[in-house]
């Protein structure tokens, strides 16, 4: 029988898996009038601005011009709100969860393409748009993880990346490993200290390809979709801890009581003042001047991705 690539990866980290010490203590049981919690993310004041990346600063700027500005600039927008104020791009999780339904194991495989790192699982009707006849992207920013768990990713493009995993509560390096161009995914196995659940993985060579994880130990988590809304359903009755998580705010917590056989809705609001980005993330100015080599702006006959 011939295997894949990619089955071959999945099925050697599944046998060092089955060996490895860190196991779920979650129980998965046949729920029993289990209730449902919605609700919907909102953010308040205005949207924070994309940070602006100058193309010069990295390789292969030509290629990647095509997520430009068409200036010589990518502009990452990491705020995507919807025209009544619904954030996307956000986590709700269910905390302390002991048992419940089943808990499919979360598959953290990636791509490379356009110059961005994109989650392999999103549609490509969730990521793009024509809009007047021009192509649009809005960016699949968020997913989930679980620790000790694997994580791979084929790199699409002709030209070589980086994958850099930061566990970002501590600013300390998982995972590193070179993304050349292959059809064979690369990558390894994440190991978050305890207590810890952000991380922000990074193309080496170009650091405006970006995406973050937040790490869940349970099946009762949810992303927003474009109007901010979720739904978390088969939940055991009870009280639990719930929170909301995005990249740049601290976390929000909430009590809530989910009723047998019905719904609960609880809202969660964030703070556009109260962003939080690292040091190393600040930017007040362009890092250089704007002055920008001719290949690497966008001219009439080229593609274009415009980043929404």
């Amino acid at each position: 029988m011939h295997l894949n690539s990619s089955t071959r990866v999945a099925l050697i980290l599944g046998i060092l898996l089955s060996l490895s010490p860190f196991a779920r203590a979650y129980e998965e049981i046949d729920v029993q009038q289990g209730g449902t919690l919605q609700g919907r993310i909102t953010l308040q004041g205005p949207v924070p601005p994309p940070r602006i990346f100058p193309l010069v600063l990295y390789p292969f700027g030509p290629f990647c011009k095509k997520i430009s500005d068409g200036e010589g600039n990518v502009r990452l927008k990491e705020f995507v709100v919807s025209d009544e104020g619904g954030l996307s791009n956000a986590v709700v999780a269910v905390e302390a969860v002991p048992r419940g339904k089943r808990f499919e194991p979360i598959r953290s495989a990636f791509v490379a393409v356009d110059c961005m790192f994109h989650p392999a699982e999103v549609s490509d009707d969730e990521q793009y748009a024509v809009k007047e006849g021009k192509l649009h992207h809005e960016h699949p920013l968020v997913t989930v993880l679980e620790n000790h768990r694997p994580i791979s990713m084929i790199n699409k493009d002709p030209v070589i990346h980086n994958i850099q995993v930061f566990q970002n509560e501590k600013g300390n390096i998982i995972l590193n490993t070179p993304l050349p161009v292959s059809t064979e995914p690369r990558g390894g196995i994440l190991h978050f200290a305890p207590g810890k659940r952000v991380s922000q993985m990074i193309c080496g060579m170009h650091e405006f390809m970006q995406s973050w994880g937040f790490v869940v130990d349970n099946p009762y988590y949810a992303k927003t979709k474009k109007d901010g809304g979720f739904s978390i359903d088969r939940l055991p009755p009870g009280t639990y801890k719930v929170i909301a998580w995005h990249p740049h705010f601290n976390i929000i917590e909430k009590e809530v009581t989910v009723p047998a056989n019905g719904a609960v809705t609880l809202d969660f609001e964030f703070d556009a003042r109260k962003v939080e980005r690292p040091i190393y993330e600040m930017q007040k100015d362009r890092r250089i001047s704007p002055a920008t080599p001719h290949n690497h702006l966008l001219q009439e006959s080229d593609d274009r991705i415009i980043l929404d």
